[in-house]
């Protein structure tokens, strides 16, 4: 033990803030914070979201449901700015009581259908349409295998790797060597996947990919917390095969645009209502 030994109290309070990025929106209760009704527009879904990995995952999916032809799969994206507490807003709790991105409404059901959690809303809308979910029964089980390892892994990743590493307001080796060792077993597993199928669930594109993309893809490319060198990523060679083929489908490629405020601009779509959207981006 060290001298900065933490001994926890008998009993927590919330009495300072924690540090780091993200602080100003952590608490321990959940809820509203104010009154806010969000807006709606004219198609069959609502989307209400930010383009995290977790957001991005629904506008891929929504993307390439579109490119499929799938008229009844036309959507409004609304941006939900974390960093300003939007997710705290009386109308996005009661779509989602947890106050996290992605949400989404589906208008062809009365009263309208909510939804939360990317998982939850990627599942709905395959089963909806019909689409990038194996309709055999060994198929769809490998595609769902996939799909809850992404959202049981990303964890992980994210809220602990990424976190001590990249956002925490002091550098810890403990939790980073904890996490790390952790995300380099997720990209083993994940790479010895890729090494004997195109894609994560088998031979087809599924959602499997669409959830686990933005996540372990923007790592190894080094597009999130600047860990590319540190964790080695370029040995995981079949995952960046599997990422570089991913990243170039076209609807993969507006998807990432979308509720995006930050980047380069010919990259940032804020707001989302029509596909001739995409056509005035950065201009």
């Amino acid at each position: 033990m060290t001298e900065n030994t933490y001994t926890p109290p008998k009993v927590w309070t919330w009495d300072q803030a924690s540090g780091g990025k993200f602080a100003n929106i952590n608490r321990p209760i959940a809820g509203p914070t104010h009154d806010k009704a969000l807006p709606v527009g004219k198609h069959p879904l609502q989307l209400y979201s930010l383009a995290t990995p977790n957001g991005v995952k629904v506008t891929i999916l929504l993307e390439e449901l579109l490119a499929l032809g799938i008229e009844e799969a036309e959507y409004d994206a609304y941006l939900i700015n974390i960093g300003e507490g939007d997710q705290f807003g009386s109308g996005f709790v009661d779509i989602n009581p947890n106050s996290k991105i992605p949400a989404l409404l589906d208008q062809t059901m009365d009263p309208p259908l909510r939804l939360f959690e990317s998982g939850s809303i990627m599942l709905y809308l395959a089963d909806k349409f019909g689409a990038f979910i194996p309709k055999d029964a060994a198929g769809r089980a490998e595609c769902l295998n996939w799909l809850f390892w992404q959202m049981c892994s990303a964890p992980f990743l994210g809220g602990g790797f990424g976190h001590f590493y990249a956002y925490a307001p002091e550098k810890f080796e403990y939790p980073i060597n904890r996490y790390t060792m952790e995300v380099k077993r997720q990209l083993d597993v994940l790479n010895r996947q890729l090494a004997d199928h195109p894609y994560i669930a088998g031979e087809e594109y599924s959602i499997a990919d669409m959830a686990i993309w933005p996540w372990y893809g923007g790592v190894v490319t080094n597009q999130v917390y600047g860990a590319a060198e540190f964790l080695e990523a370029h040995t995981y060679t079949h995952v960046l095969r599997w990422v570089e083929q991913v990243g170039e489908r076209p609807a993969v490629k507006r998807g990432r645009m979308v509720n995006r405020t930050w980047g380069d601009a010919s990259e940032q779509l804020p707001e989302r209502h029509d596909a001739s959207d995409f056509d005035k981006v950065g201009k």
